[in-house]
C-alpha cells in the first residue's frame, strides 16, 4: 500500500510521528508473521520542500501531488486547541490547499484517514458529510455545530465509513495508524500492539471530562453545576427545569443538541466521575461510595461503572 501522510504547516508533531512511528514498526515487524502482508511504502508529502510543525520543527516533504497515486491519503491533526483559533485555521486561507487535496483524493474514491483536529479539516473539505465519525472528545460540541451533516460520534476511539477513517484524540493518531495496519493484518496490528505497549482502547468514553464538555453552552454549564450539588439525591428533571428558569424540554433539548445525550446519561456520566474519583482517592467501601452518588444499592453503581468504564471497580482501585 502507497501511504502518502500529509505535511502541513501547523501540524501536530506528536500526531505525525505516531503514525509514521506505528507505520515504521508494521513494516519492520511484518517479517516475524508466517505470513506477512505487504510492505507499506510510506511517503511525507507536503506543498512546499518543507513545512515547519505546530512545535517549529522542519520536515522535508515530497511534492503533493504524489497523493494523486496514493492508496491511501493520511492527514495529521493541527496543532491548535483553542476552539475559535481551530476553526479559523480549517476554513482560512492557509489551508485551502490541504481542503482541495483532501476533496480531491476522496473524489477519484482513494481512502482517507484523521485524527483529532485533523478531522475537522476533513469535514471542512465536505468528504465527511453523510458519514459516520469521530474527533476528539472535548471538541465534539464545536464539531457537532459546525457540522450538523455529519454523524458524529465522539464515544468512538476509531471510526470507518465508505472508506474514510477518523480517530479521537491527540494520541488517537496510534489508534488510526494501527487500524490502517489492521486492515491489512490483524495480527500483525496485535503485533506491533504488544511491542509498543498500546492497550487496546475502542471507546473515548473513559477519558471524557463531563464538565469540559458542559462548558461549551450556558444553560448546559448551570444544569452541570446543579447536578453536581444534588448527585447524592435522586435527581428531579423538573426540579432542576425550574431551578435553572426554562422548561423540562428546552433543558431536554439543549442538552441533546450540545451533548448529544440526555439529562439522566449525562447525570450519570457526572456519577461515573466522582465514584470512579473516589475508588482512586479513598479506601470508601463501594457501598459508601454508591450512596455519596445518589444509588441506594453499591450493585447498580457497580454495573454502571462496568458499563461506562469497561473495567471492575477493583480494577478502578489498582489505577490509583
Amino acid at each position: 500500500m502507497d501511504v502518502s501522510v500529509l505535511v502541513y504547516d501547523g501540524v501536530f508533531d506528536s500526531g505525525l510521528s505516531a503514525a509514521l512511528d506505528v507505520l515504521e514498526a508494521a513494516n519492520a515487524m511484518r517479517g516475524e508473521l508466517p505470513q506477512p502482508p505487504p510492505a507499506w511504502n510510506v511517503t511525507t508529502i507536503g506543498f512546499g520542500p518543507q513545512v515547519r510543525t505546530g512545535a517549529g520543527h522542519i520536515v522535508t516533504t515530497e511534492p503533493a501531488a504524489g497523493a494523486d497515486t496514493a492508496d491511501l491519503l493520511l492527514v495529521p491533526a493541527l496543532a491548535e486547541r483553542r476552539p475559535d483559533a481551530l476553526l479559523e485555521r480549517v476554513a482560512g486561507p492557509g489551508l485551502a490547499d490541504v481542503r482541495e487535496l483532501v476533496a480531491g483524493h476522496r473524489g477519484r474514491g482513494a481512502p482517507v484517514a484523521s485524527a483529532c483536529t485533523g478531522t475537522f479539516l476533513l469535514a471542512e473539505s465536505g468528504i465527511l458529510d453523510g458519514h459516520r465519525a469521530t474527533t476528539t472528545w472535548w471538541l465534539a460540541p464545536l464539531f457537532r455545530r459546525r457540522y450538523p451533516a455529519v454523524a458524529l460520534d465522539e464515544t468512538s476511539m476509531v471510526t470507518t465509513s465508505q472508506g474514510v477513517t477518523t480517530a479521537g484524540a491527540a494520541f488517537g493518531h496510534v489508534d488510526l495508524a494501527l487500524a490502517v495496519v489492521r486492515m491489512a493484518s490483524p495480527a500483525l496490528a496485535d503485533l506491533v500492539a504488544r511491542y509498543l505497549v498500546v492497550d487496546e482502547r475502542p471507546s473515548q468514553s473513559a477519558y471524557t471530562i463531563p464538565s469540559a464538555l458542559a462548558q461549551s453552552d450556558p444553560l448546559v454549564a448551570a444544569f452541570e453545576r446543579w447536578a453536581r450539588r444534588h448527585l447524592d439525591t435522586p435527581n428531579s428533571l423538573a426540579e432542576a427545569a425550574r431551578t435553572l428558569g426554562v422548561s423540562e424540554r428546552t433543558l431536554q433539548r439543549t442538552v441533546r443538541r450540545v451533548l448529544n445525550t440526555t439529562p439522566v446519561r449525562f447525570v450519570q456520566d457526572l456519577r461515573v466521575e466522582q465514584a470512579t474519583h473516589l475508588l482512586r482517592t479513598t479506601d470508601l467501601s463501594l457501598e459508601t461510595i454508591a450512596r455519596k452518588v445518589g444509588y441506594e444499592h453499591a450493585a447498580t453503581l457497580r454495573t454502571l461503572l462496568r458499563d461506562r468504564t469497561g473495567t471492575t471497580t477493583a480494577g478502578l482501585r489498582t489505577t490509583r
